[in-house]
Parts: structure tokens; C-alpha cells; sequence
């Protein structure tokens, strides 16, 4: 047929354009990968997915619904602490003390008990004591001028020795812990299967909340950036500094609590205390939080958490030994360390801040 001149022949499909169009879709595959990696929680998750896929593969009842109950307490209690650390660790700071508040809370809360109170009220006391020793490490680095972590490392020794001074190191038995006589307590506070977890995940998204979305959060990231910037600003920097520390040390005493009435004792050992310490720090580093402060998530410190407690419940499932756990933790912690400064570099490099 003829086509009239000056006239435009009529396209046909080009034999090219699904090759094309697959390039675009693996050129936008690309970018959203690129997109997510720079998030402050990407890598974390990738690390985390990775160690999940791993131990489903290589042992046989790790991606099981008992498993993942057996799972739980290896990580709720780390997210719950690691949760209050983030707001310490953004300024710059570090509250060492989280672990013997953890041991020195339900202790507490126990003679409070015995000595007459009722055991809402006891639990009551007991936080509000954690939060006392807070509002002191607070104090003692902001206004006194001691840095935290001298600070911390010395209500971490006290508080630990003043355990065992009070229990006499002895084992005790969680009040309130039979389910026959305060089923309702027991389940809310840790004797329930998925109450830590709950409890992890409320506290994790509060405090995520505070941080990105309200003012106490943006001059938390504002004085770990540049405190003296924040000062000219009009940021009362040190309400700030005591107020988290506050908020540390609390929930490190509810994460004590809950772990107590879970286990239905408590025992006077500070190695375990240095435990939590130690595996909640991890676990804030991990997922994202900068040690020098400016940066951090709470969302990262509950995957970085999530990330030790598949690492803890794979090796022993695989039947390693447990001399190697500490080995392979800090191995984990230099790898997702080395992975979340390139992320930053890239992150900073695309503007997507620092």
C-alpha cells in the first residue's frame, strides 16, 4: 500500500524494545536496592535475613514455630534495653549500668513486696528506683561533668555488689510468678509465651516515635550532633542528657522484671548481668547507632537484637560450642560495623543526611 507523501509510515513493534524495557526494569530493581541499602536499617536487615536463611538451611528445626517461642527470650530483653541505650548512645554517651539494673530491679521489686506492699504497687517502686539511679548517671555526667562512662561503670559496680548485699546471695523466688494465685500478672509481665516480645515491640515503637516524629527526639539527635550548637540554640542539653539516662536505666529494670517473673527466679549474678550489658550495646551498634554520636534507630536496635538472638539460637542448634558464641558475636559486630560505615558514607554521598 501505498503511503502519501510527507505522511509519517505507521510503527511497527520493535523486535528491541523487550530487551530495553528489561534493562529499565533491572536499572529500577537497582536503584530501590541502592534505596533501601541506605536506609540506617537496610543493612541490618540484609545481615539479619542472611543469618535467618542460613541456620533454616543448615539445621533442621530452626524455621519452626517452637523454635521461634525458644527464640524470644534470646532477643525481646536485649530489644528492651537496647531501646532505652539508642537515646544514651545518640549523644555521644553509653550507660554501662543497664546491666545491673536489669539484675538489681527485680531485687528490688522483691522487698519492696516482702515488705508489705502490694505487688503492682512494688513493681512500681522498683522502676521508679531504676529511674532514680538514671536521673543520677544523668546528673553526675551533665552537671557534674564525670563522663558516662565512668560514671556508669561505677553504678554498674555498685548497684551489682548492692545485689548481692541485699539478697544475700541467695536465689530468690519471683513474687507473683504462680499462675494460679496472679494469672493475670504473671502473663503480663513475662510468664505469658509472646509477653516479652510485646512488650519489646511496644517499647520499641514509643521510643521510635519520640525520636523522629517529636521534639524531645529531634534534640536528642540535635545535641549528639553538636552539643554546643544545640546550647546556642536554646536546647537545655542537660535536661536532655538526664532525662535519657532516665529512660535507659528504666527499661533496663523492666527488662529485669519481665526476664525474673519469665524465669519464675532470680539469682544474684553479675556475669549475667554483664551479659545483657553487653549483647544490648551490641545490638544498639549494630543496628545503626553511632558510638560518637548524631545517629541512630531503635528500630535497628530491635533487628540488631533480633540479629544476635538467630545468632545465639542458630550456633546452638548447630551444636557449637559454646566457647565459640563470643567469637562469632564479635565477628558479627565487626562485619555489620564495617557494613553500616559504607552505608553511611553512601548515604551521606546521595543526601540522604548523615
Amino acid at each position: 500500500m501505498a503511503v502519501a507523501s510527507g505522511t509519517k509510515p505507521p510503527e511497527t513493534p520493535s523486535r528491541h524494545r523487550g530487551p530495553v524495557d528489561g534493562r529499565a526494569l533491572a536499572s529500577t530493581a537497582t536503584g530501590l536496592a541502592k534505596r533501601f541499602l541506605t536506609l540506617r536499617e537496610g543493612s541490618v536487615i540484609v545481615v539479619t535475613l542472611f543469618a535467618f536463611i542460613y541456620f533454616a538451611v543448615s539445621t533442621t528445626h530452626f524455621a519452626t514455630g517452637s523454635n521461634f517461642k525458644n527464640l524470644l527470650p534470646y532477643f525481646a530483653p536485649y530489644a528492651i534495653i537496647a531501646a532505652g541505650e539508642v537515646f544514651v548512645m545518640i549523644l555521644g554517651e553509653i550507660d554501662l549500668s543497664v546491666g545491673s539494673m536489669w539484675l538489681f530491679t527485680p531485687f528490688m521489686w522483691h522487698t519492696f513486696h516482702h515488705a508489705g506492699i502490694p505487688i503492682w504497687p512494688a513493681v512500681i517502686l522498683a522502676l521508679l528506683v531504676a529511674m532514680a539511679v538514671g536521673a543520677f548517671n544523668g546528673i553526675a555526667t551533665a552537671y557534674v561533668g564525670i563522663p558516662s562512662f565512668v560514671a556508669t561503670l561505677g553504678t554498674l559496680f555498685v548497684f551489682a555488689g548492692l545485689t548481692i548485699v541485699i539478697s544475700h546471695a541467695t536465689q530468690i523466688t519471683t513474687p507473683g510468678t504462680s499462675l494460679a494465685h496472679q494469672p493475670t500478672f504473671a502473663k503480663i509481665w513475662g510468664a505469658g509465651t509472646y509477653s516479652e516480645l510485646i512488650w519489646a515491640l511496644v517499647a520499641v515503637a514509643v521510643l521510635q516515635v519520640v525520636l523522629v516524629l517529636t521534639r524531645w527526639g529531634l534534640y536528642t539527635i540535635a545535641v549528639g550532633g553538636n552539643r554546643f550548637g544545640a546550647a546556642e540554640a536554646g536546647i537545655n542539653t542537660r535536661l536532655i542528657t538526664v532525662r535519657n539516662f532516665m529512660t535507659s536505666a528504666t527499661l533496663a529494670g523492666l527488662a529485669g522484671i519481665l526476664e525474673a517473673v519469665r524465669t519464675t527466679t532470680a539469682t544474684p549474678d553479675p556475669s549475667s548481668a554483664n551479659n545483657f550489658l553487653f549483647f544490648s550495646i551490641a545490638a544498639v551498634i549494630i543496628g545503626g547507632t553511632l558510638m560518637t554520636g548524631g545517629e541512630g534507630t531503635v528500630v535497628g536496635a530491635l533487628i540488631g537484637a533480633l540479629f544476635l538472638g538467630i545468632l545465639q539460637d542458630g550456633l546452638i542448634l548447630k551444636g557449637v560450642s559454646s566457647n565459640y558464641l563470643d567469637l562469632y558475636l564479635g565477628l558479627a559486630i565487626l562485619v555489620a560495623m564495617a557494613i553500616n560505615v559504607y552505608v553511611g558514607r553512601v548515604r551521606r554521598g546521595s543526601g540522604r543526611g548523615g
